[in-house]
This record gives C-alpha cells, structure tokens and sequence, in this order.
C-alpha cells in the first residue's frame, strides 16, 4: 500500500493536552502524529456528519416537511381534556 501524499501541520497546544498526546501514545504503542492524526479524523468526520444533519433538516424545512410548532402545542394542551387532536404529522 502506497504512501498518501502528507501535510505537515504545526499548532500549540497546551501542555496538559501534549501529556495527554504523550501518555496515550505510550500506551498504545504509536508515534506521537498517529494520535493527532487519528484525532484529528474522528473531530473532522463528526463535525461532517453534523453539517450532514444540519442541511437534511434545512432541506425538510424548505419542502415544508415540518410540524407546525402552534399544531404540536394545541395537540399537547388537548392531551389531558375530553377530546385530544390527533397527533400532528
């Protein structure tokens, strides 16, 4: 398998943060840019998939695929009376 092509990044961190970096490569046995870059990944990915989400809800509220805030209050204050709305789809 053939090596990507690589960046080197330089940032300051606080030292608590390095130790943590340190210790956690001892532990697992890897170089100090393994953990970063592992790290790095992982917040990348998630940050990602949140933009994701962000936008299919964004896209749900264009196509007008949302419950109407005032219809899901009206079918909770309905909830404890003699007659409940249905639930608000």
């Amino acid at each position: 398998m053939g090596h990507a092509e690589t960046k080197v990044f330089t940032a300051h961190v606080p030292l608590s943060l390095a130790e943590k970096v340190d210790r956690l490569a001892v532990r697992l046995d890897r170089s100090r840019g393994w953990i970063v870059k592992q790290a790095l990944a992982a917040w990348i990915d998630q940050e990602e998939e949140r933009t994701r989400l962000t936008g299919e809800a964004l896209a749900d509220v264009d196509a007008g695929r949302v419950i109407d805030h005032q219809a899901v209050q009206a079918w909770a204050a309905s909830l404890g009376s003699d007659q409940p709305l249905p639930r608000p789809r």
